[in-house]
């Protein structure tokens, strides 16, 4: 599992209660696993982690959010946005 937590130390830092964050998640065309990542307001670091599967994933998004923010801090609820392309057979 890759998580980045913050952008140079690698932990958590403190923030306001957030009440939902939303990852972007794509699958590697070249090893099939899942990347999901999610940006901090502000330039403040993020989340980035993978799963070989989406029950992988799900469990590693819940850790790393549980590791990125403070005791009590951690956001309501976490969606997850699907980004596929969908190509149509125009023959």
């Amino acid at each position: 599992m890759k998580t980045k937590l913050s952008e140079s130390t690698g932990r958590s830092y403190p923030r306001a209660n957030v009440k939902e964050i939303a990852f972007e998640v794509q699958r590697d065309e070249e090893n099939g696993w899942l990347t999901a990542s999610w940006d901090a307001p502000r330039g403040r670091g993020g989340i980035t982690t993978q799963g070989k599967d989406l029950r992988e994933l799900e469990q590693n998004v819940r850790e790393a959010v549980r590791c990125h923010f403070e005791d009590g801090k951690v956001p309501a609820r976490i969606r997850l946005h699907f980004v596929h392309d969908l190509f149509l057979a125009t023959a």
